[in-house]
């Protein structure tokens, strides 16, 4: 065994490392969107959603559940160097043999794809980046540090390139490869940073198939979360035959991508952690994190559900510009993932997961898919993207529904309602706020900007004001920092 440095990672630096990971794994549509709806247009913005989509279930299957198995198995066997380089070897060769396997039935797809063909083929970048992304190794290690730089040059590049050329509707395929081409550098990159971390290991103790069943059992349910995250935009596309309908329900979705990855990236950082202290023994602690972490979460998610309401209607006026407006009346109707998502994201990457529980958890999903599916086929034919909407909100509470009740040892509804109240009651005030300044004439970006810190300092206030848990721990933490600095 070797175990080095015994200290372990700071959870604070590592989820401000994963924030801006998971940040710039979207920053390059985000950034891009005002430009690209206005130059690209909703029709050519929705064929890029549809396609990507399609192409997304097959990226799926060459991943095979490798990503968060190999973050668990790596964290359990982290201060054991030759065994997590083993480890390595073995799970990454697993995902290069699936991907091979995707791309031979990808190319059957492309030839009969018809209209969308040239499309598909551009998107083989996407499903070929999948082989070569080691994120998860790094995860293990809690060093997410290590690759923010990295790729932050990257898509910054892209970005820049993207401004450069992207000039037309007609651009569109040049548009999707670049997006394609970013992702696979930037995965390309990861592997300059494994120097140093490694140790050699015989191709004769390499088995990559010995994790084909464990893979497989986070594979499932991988699978079926992507029926309500990705099939969405397929079945508007295949039920509407309406292009413009997917370009709205893209827009919605990124944005409320963007917020999930701000707000829930302190799951990734602590789903290493706990697996690392679940192979301890040392649940008491797990539990005390669990808490700690619905205090954090809730105190933000709670606030951007009212906000997102607030604001939806000017923001995406000057943000994407004419012609999305229905995109505000999508951001209105999934502005409660946030908070239900909160629910069971932590109980699945904290605790289900960790504590190898991933088979069991995969019923609750599997509830989730169905719902979405059968609301989906019920409201897409009648109310298009806003069927789909409501389907995606639907699945998400079941989902979290569940995740409670197999969870009730950890934690509770009532606690978590006890935990929500005045979170709840702060950003009903702040919701008041926002609402009352839409007399004051204002719109734009000038008015977006004015919404959210007048938001931002009404909740902060009405938090301490209602000494909230959350918000006396911070104010603690904050004195402590301060005497530190004086001694």
């Amino acid at each position: 065994m070797e175990s080095g440095d015994n200290k372990l990672p700071s959870i604070k630096k590592n989820y401000i490392y994963n924030t801006l990971y998971q940040i710039l794994a979207v920053i390059t549509p985000l950034i891009t969107a005002p430009y690209t709806s206005r130059v690209l247009g909703e029709d050519k913005i929705g064929i890029q959603s549809f396609t990507s989509s399609n192409a997304a279930f097959f990226t799926l299957i060459a991943v095979l559940g490798t990503a968060t198995y190999g973050q668990r198995e790596i964290a359990m066997a982290r201060n054991d160097r030759k065994k997590s380089s083993r480890l390595f070897w073995e799970i990454e060769g697993l995902s290069l043999i699936s991907s091979v396997f995707v791309l031979a039935l990808w190319a059957i797809w492309v030839y009969m794809a018809g209209k969308y063909r040239i499309y598909y083929a551009v998107l083989t970048l996407q499903i070929f980046s999948v082989a070569f992304d080691i994120s998860w190794y790094f995860g293990g290690f809690e060093k997410f540090g290590l690759i923010v730089a990295r790729n932050a040059v990257i898509k910054l590049a892209g970005i820049i390139v993207l401004f450069t050329l992207v000039k037309d509707a007609d651009d569109l395929l040049l548009y999707m490869a670049l997006l394609c081409a970013t992702g696979l550098v930037g995965n390309l990159s990861m592997w300059l940073s494994l120097k140093g971390m490694l140790e050699k290991v015989s191709v004769r103790d390499i088995h990559p198939f010995s994790h084909l069943k464990n893979t497989f059992a986070y594979f499932i349910p991988s699978a079926a979360t992507s029926v309500y995250t990705i099939l969405d935009k397929s079945m508007i596309g295949f039920i509407t035959g309406n292009e413009a309908e997917n370009g709205y329900y893209e827009q919605a979705v990124k944005i409320i991508r963007m917020i999930q990855s701000v707000v829930f990236s302190l799951n990734t950082v602590m789903y290493a952690r706990m697996s690392y202290l679940f192979s301890e023994g040392k649940i008491t602690e797990m539990k005390k994190k669990i808490s700690d972490s619905y205090d954090f979460l809730l105190s933000l998610s709670i606030p951007v559900m009212f906000g997102l309401v607030a604001v939806s209607g000017n923001f995406v006026l000057w943000f994407f510009g004419e012609g999305f407006e229905r995109t505000g009346y999508l951001l209105c109707l999934l502005a409660p993932l946030p908070v239900i998502i909160c629910i069971s994201n932590v109980l699945g990457s904290q605790y289900l997961t960790p504590s190898g529980q991933r088979v069991r958890s995969t019923k609750g999903i599997i509830a989730g898919a169905a719902v979405n599916v059968v609301l989906n086929l019920i409201l897409i034919p009648r109310y298009g993207a806003a069927g789909a909407a409501v389907g995606s909100v639907a699945a998400e509470l079941v989902i979290s529904l569940i995740y409670i009740y197999m969870s009730r040892d950890v934690v509770r509804i009532s606690q978590l309602l006890h935990m929500s109240v005045k979170k709840l009651a702060a950003s009903l005030i702040m919701f008041g706020g926002i609402l009352l300044l839409t007399g004051t004439g204002l719109s734009g970006v000038v008015f977006t900007l004015v919404q959210f810190v007048a938001g931002a300092v009404i909740y902060i206030v009405a938090m301490f004001v209602f000494r909230d848990s959350f918000a006396i721990t911070f104010l603690k933490w904050i004195k402590v920092k301060c005497l530190k600095n004086k001694s």
